[in-house]
């Protein structure tokens, strides 16, 4: 039973080291995860302002990628007016983003709420999406914060 979690588990690495690899390129139209559309996505603005009545928002927003992890394309971020960006994960780590989807617009369908991320996690994020040490060493308390949870995203433009 033990060889076989162990087999399990490189097969899970070594799949999961290949679909970098094999990332669409974003381009309008494509999508990542659970096959969605376009229609009727609610703002970051307006997401932001229903969660400070609500614990929840369970929906599509739409928004402009502003990062995407760099060493596998892990989680994304959405710009915000006048505040950081917005963490987007992914559902189970189902799919990656490209890197080439900086700057574009995107729509994805997924669950929203505030949460408060601890400095560790803060710093690995930092490290994934290649901060130097010394801009790491700069985080030391934790943020509270819209967290993103997606199961699919799409390409506006």
């Amino acid at each position: 039973m033990r060889t076989l979690l162990i087999t399990l588990s490189l097969c899970a690495a070594v799949t999961a080291g290949k679909a970098q690899n094999e990332i669409t390129p974003a381009a309008p139209g494509v999508t990542y995860g659970k096959t969605i559309t376009a229609t009727d996505a609610a703002s970051l603005g307006k997401v932001e302002s229903q969660l400070k009545s609500d614990s929840v928002y369970t929906g599509k927003i739409e928004g402009t990628v502003t990062e995407v992890c760099k060493k596998k394309g892990c989680f994304m971020k959405l710009a915000r007016n006048g505040s950081e960006p917005v963490m987007v994960r992914f559902k189970d780590y189902g799919f990656f983003m490209p890197q080439n989807i900086v700057g574009k617009t995107v729509v994805l369908e997924g669950k929203a709420r505030v949460k408060e991320t601890s400095v560790e996690r803060l710093q690995h994020f930092a490290k994934d999406a290649g901060k130097s040490d010394a801009e790491i060493a700069k985080i030391k308390e934790p943020r509270k914060d819209i967290e993103i949870i997606a199961d699919g995203v799409i390409v506006k433009n």
